[in-house]
């Protein structure tokens, strides 16, 4: 991992309350599920993005992240890297702080964009994983 990528996963999990999970599973064997869930006891808020849920793990759910009606600090991403663009765009225009693509998910013209407009981004990382080494 690059020193820079170390020192942005140090200041994202050190900064970041509210989380919007996209890709938030509700099949808890599934990464989708058990990382946010994870993150939420740790005293994260986590904000679930799937059009497919009404609610999890005690949050409302929202089909979009243009929906979510408050701040949100990180856009996490559990989608595959080539879906990955419209999410950063919407994530800009949301105003969110940073952007982490989890473990396998990486898509490095949409991370430049992020970075352009002023976000941090973290590619192929599982936050889970970062939290517990820190």
């Amino acid at each position: 991992m690059i020193d820079n990528q170390e020192q942005t996963i140090r200041k994202v999990i050190n900064e970041a309350r509210t989380i919007a999970v996209v890709g938030l599973s509700s099949r808890r064997h599934r990464a989708g599920y058990y990382v946010p869930a994870y993150l939420q006891q740790q005293g994260y808020r986590i904000i679930p993005v799937n059009p497919n849920l009404e609610q999890a793990l005690g949050e409302t759910a929202y089909p979009e992240l243009a929906a979510i009606p408050c701040p949100v600090d990180l856009v996490l991403l559990f989608q595959r890297s080539e879906n990955v663009p419209p999410y950063v765009e919407q994530s800009i225009q949301i105003g969110a702080k940073a952007v982490w693509m989890q473990l396998g998910i990486a898509h490095e013209a949409a991370a430049a964009q992020a970075r352009a407009a002023g976000l941090d981004v973290v590619q192929d990382a599982c936050m889970l994983i970062e939290h517990k080494n820190r």
